[in-house]
């Protein structure tokens, strides 16, 4: 758990903020010095423990629901950020109950918390002769059982209050005086309360004296009766009387799980799910009466509340993070789309253009001028019902649309609004263009969303769909033309055009075509130039394209600048025109051993690509190994060669394609190149930091699982026209749903991976061995790894991740995140992905998952990013979804960095 990561320093330097144990102070002017050092020390906590949330998130989402949950409460509500409920369950988790609190606390945010004590009050009244008696779900309470209540509450609270100040975070216990009750039905309950009133002045006192308050649910009649009332019914009055941003609900499920599924449900929009959900056969019982009564809550509340049902360890993620942890409820909202102004309201759209339009806030337009520009084209009004998000779409016939207003407000952001209408537009709009302030306070989610940018003089313009430099340009000058965009935003003028730009003003890259990674999508797609000797592009042959890898090889190269698609080779399609291939039309031929010897005799090739089934690349490295040979010119002048099967990844001769591991200098001057194996790539790179670690003989373990496209392709039916198809070797229907594990000992990747991470060893050290379980899973394309390695010290999470920081540092296909990896992190992704940083709590076993794009960074990427000596490839692209033939890839585009 991230709170775990506190250091006795921190939880010593909060206990200094707290106040504690201090000698007095003689002087004035050494009380203000104090003071002042106590001010520095609690800032320098809350920057430590800011950095620390940066691990379960973006820097961004941190300091944005840092920003918006800080700014939710002032001295005279102090109490408008969180309503934390914490289960009788939790509360035999105080150690992560406590972390996760003083987390919160040292940022500078006070929740309230109110705990309950079900499962404690049950074990102690059975343990003094009384059964526990319900009716309707409501605890039947006489004296006896609210005697030994109020013992329970009374000892769990201190025991929360006693772990916060162990950790030097201040909290103050509050047992009365905040809920007043009556009786709910004195003859069937008994001494069971029904709020009538809270007093939120005890609460506001806690805080603003700089401690947490702590409630128990019991309650007082107005003539002073102690009322036992529901912990779960008192945090929703609670929250009615306070109105935070979240409602909090800590229980040991850490959510609401689908009743049939058993899968956890992430987010619930009340307003559009409710009564459908409600009807739901598995949604009954404590179920239901859960979400009705959170829907009665948060009708009550602005629509800026949100409940949310988590674990204790998960709270962080879920208050700093896009993605959360648990179950969030909200009363969501309704999106719009209007075709005239008429139709939404034109004083409703005017008072959005007026608060939130930067230009009418700059006086560089008025809102007459916004909404007279609008009626010039054809466009559409997005957004949702209280209009947190306005989005505005010109799009007049036969020309691409532009977003020419995106209008948020600050319960847009939070509420992730934005994201929802921005999906609604580009569901309409396959290709868009839009723009932005440099000064806008949300400007990397546009960076995060698009697929290219230009930025100059404090503005930047973004697109996404289209891929192509030439067409970029195009659209631009079509802008600057018809006036659809203000020319300030455009890459137009006299200086070079804007895939020549090599820098602004600023020294940073003014335009680009990256794709900038967004919660659910990828990073884009660049390549980073070495001094190339030639800007001329290379020719390749590709023998064996027909299958996975040789259609994402096809789909690569086609869009490379500097390599050249001239010769593809199957036996099956020859004759055929190859599909994917944009630059020229090329039809597949069947080249035998003799062409390829006399094709690399008179020098028709740079470069050689063998994409053949394992075992069968020798008779071609041969002939080529021949016309090299007969070749006239200098010794060693022959084409390149990479093969992508195992054939030669253990033979001296051959360069070992891994640069992230192994001699980059030797790779690029290598001519004939073994291509690594996808479950090796991932292997080595997960467990090449660690190695000095290595704690013999206890070698590290690898479990990993594929998509069914790395079991390749068999001869399928033939298309009516007669071209021969393939279908997957493995499909996912063969696998009914589930995952097969194969090869269970001796794979050749497990022996590849450890011949070649003894390379990094010592040089006396004895060689390498891996334990490797390769699975088959009825995804399509992606590899996720599991490394479990003893260690030969102890080692914490943080220390953990520092490894692979430091030993990856200046990779640009290697992406570190702090969560698991998952399937949908590579898919269609160049590069090697690692997360999920986890050591034993002895401190002597590492857990990491690393993983791939089976068909990208294990096959297609890898090949072009050793195959060409002139580049190295940084490669990026976005998403495509699987299509139903199991052909995918999109369209991708390579380009010098500046």
């Amino acid at each position: 758990m991230l709170a775990l990561s506190l250091s006795g320093r921190v939880a010593k330097r909060a206990a200094l903020v707290a106040g504690q144990r201090r000698a007095p102070q003689p002087l004035v002017s050494r009380a203000n010095i104090l003071h002042r050092s106590i001010q520095t020390v609690a800032q320098t906590d809350r920057d430590t423990i800011t950095r620390l949330l940066y691990s379960i998130g973006t820097k961004r989402e941190v300091e944005r629901y840092l920003r918006i949950f800080s700014s939710s409460s002032n001295p005279i509500q102090p109490a408008k950020f969180a309503v934390i409920k914490v289960g009788g369950a939790v509360l035999d988790q105080l150690d992560e109950l406590a972390l996760s609190l003083s987390f919160l606390y040292r940022v500078g945010l006070y929740p309230v918390i109110l705990h309950g004590g079900g499962p404690q009050l049950n074990e102690l009244i059975e343990r003094e002769g009384v059964v526990p008696d319900y009716i309707d779900g409501i605890r039947v309470t006489d004296a006896k059982t609210l005697q030994i209540a109020r013992r329970v509450f009374l000892d769990e609270n201190l025991k929360i209050v006693s772990a916060l100040e162990k950790l030097g975070t201040r909290a103050r216990p509050i047992t009365s005086g905040v809920f007043t009750a009556d009786y709910l039905d004195r003859e069937k309950y008994g001494l069971v309360g029904k709020i009538t009133r809270v007093d939120k002045r005890p609460l506001e006192a806690s805080i603003r004296a700089g401690a947490l308050p702590i409630l128990t649910s019991l309650a007082e009649s107005a003539d002073g009766q102690i009322l036992n009332v529901n912990a779960d019914i008192a945090a929703g009055e609670l929250a009615k009387e306070l109105e935070p941003l979240k409602i909090v609900y800590l229980n040991e499920k850490g959510g609401l799980f689908h009743g049939v599924t058993g899968e956890k449900l992430d987010v619930i929009n009340l307003d559009e799910e409710y009564y459908d959900l409600m009807k739901q056969p598995w949604v009954k019982y404590g179920t239901k009466l859960k979400l009705r009564e959170i829907k009665e809550l948060l009708d009550h509340l602005p629509r800026t509340s949100s409940v949310a049902i988590i674990s204790a360890d998960s709270l962080q993620k879920e208050l700093f993070t896009d993605s959360g942890a648990g179950t969030l409820i909200r009363r969501g909202y309704k999106l719009f789309k209007h075709g005239s102004i008429d139709s939404l309201g034109a004083d409703r759209l005017r008072q959005v253009i007026r608060d939130r339009d930067p230009d009418v806030l700059a006086e560089n337009q008025s809102v007459t001028e916004v909404l007279n520009n609008l009626k010039k084209t054809p466009y559409t009004i997005y957004g949702d019902e209280p209009l947190d998000v306005v989005a505005i779409v010109a799009h007049p016939e036969g020309e691409i649309p532009v977003m020419t207003k995106l209008l948020t407000s600050r319960n847009g952001i939070l509420n992730n609004v934005v994201d929802n209408v921005f999906n609604a537009v580009r569901k309409d709009h396959r290709r868009l263009f839009w723009t932005a302030h440099a000064d806008d306070e949300n400007r990397a989610w546009h960076f995060e969303r698009a697929d290219g940018s230009f930025t100059r003089a404090g503005k930047s313009l973004f697109w996404y769909g289209v891929q192509n430099v030439d067409e970029v340009e195009r659209v631009v000058r079509d802008f600057e033309e018809k006036g659809r965009i203000d020319r300030s935003y455009l890459p137009v003028g006299p200086s070079a055009p804007p895939h020549r730009a090599s820098a602004t003003p600023g020294g940073t890259r003014s335009y680009s075509t990256l794709a900038r990674r967004a919660p659910s999508s990828t990073r884009g797609y660049a390549t980073a130039a070495h001094s190339p000797s030639s800007t001329e592009p290379k020719k390749l042959a590709l023998i064996g394209a027909r299958g996975y890898t040789g259609q994402a090889l096809t789909t690569l190269i086609s869009g490379h600048p500097l390599l050249n698609l001239t010769h593809v080779s199957s036996r099956q399609l020859a004759g055929r025109p190859l599909e994917g291939y944009t630059k020229t039309p090329i039809t597949y031929s069947n080249l035998s051993v003799d062409d390829v010897k006399r094709m690399e005799k008179d020098g028709e090739v740079d470069a050689w690509v063998l994409a053949l089934p394992n075992g069968a690349a020798k008779p071609f490295v041969d002939a080529i190994d021949s016309g090299v040979a007969e070749r006239p010119g200098p010794s060693g002048s022959g084409s390149v060669i990479v093969d992508l099967s195992a054939d030669y990844r253990f033979e001296r001769d051959w360069t070992y394609g891994l640069p992230e591991l192994y001699s980059r200098d030797a790779i690029r001057s290598a001519k004939r190149i073994a291509n690594p194996g996808c479950f090796a790539t991932s292997s080595q790179l997960i467990i090449a930091p660690l190695l000095p670690l290595l704690a013999r003989p206890a070698w590290p373990s690898v479990f990993a699982m594929s998509g069914y496209s790395g079991a390749g392709t068999i001869a399928g039916a033939t298309d009516p026209d007669g071209r021969p198809t393939t279908v997957p070797k493995v499909s996912s229907e063969s696998l009914g749903g589930g995952v097969r594990p194969y090869s269970l000992t001796d794979h050749i990747h497990e022996r590849e991976a450890g011949v070649h991470l003894s390379r990094l060893l010592p040089g006396d050290a004895e060689g390498m061995k891996i334990a490797f379980v390769p699975t088959v899973a009825p995804w399509f394309s992606g590899i996720v790894s599991v490394l479990s390695m003893p260690l030969n010290g102890r080692l914490s999470a943080r220390e953990l991740k520092t490894l692979y920081e430091e030993k990856y540092a200046n990779e640009k296909l290697v992406r570190l995140q702090s969560g698991v990896v998952e399937v949908k992190d590579v898919q269609n992704q160049h590069g090697w992905v690692v997360g999920g940083f986890q050591v034993h709590s002895q401190g002597d076993r590492a857990v990491v998952v690393g993983g791939l794009d089976n068909l990208l960074k294990g096959a297609a990427t890898q090949c072009l990013q050793v195959g060409s000596p002139d580049i190295e490839a940084e490669c990026h692209a976005e998403p495509v979804p699987e299509p139903q033939s199991g052909a995918r890839l999109g369209r991708v585009r390579w380009h010098p960095v500046a």
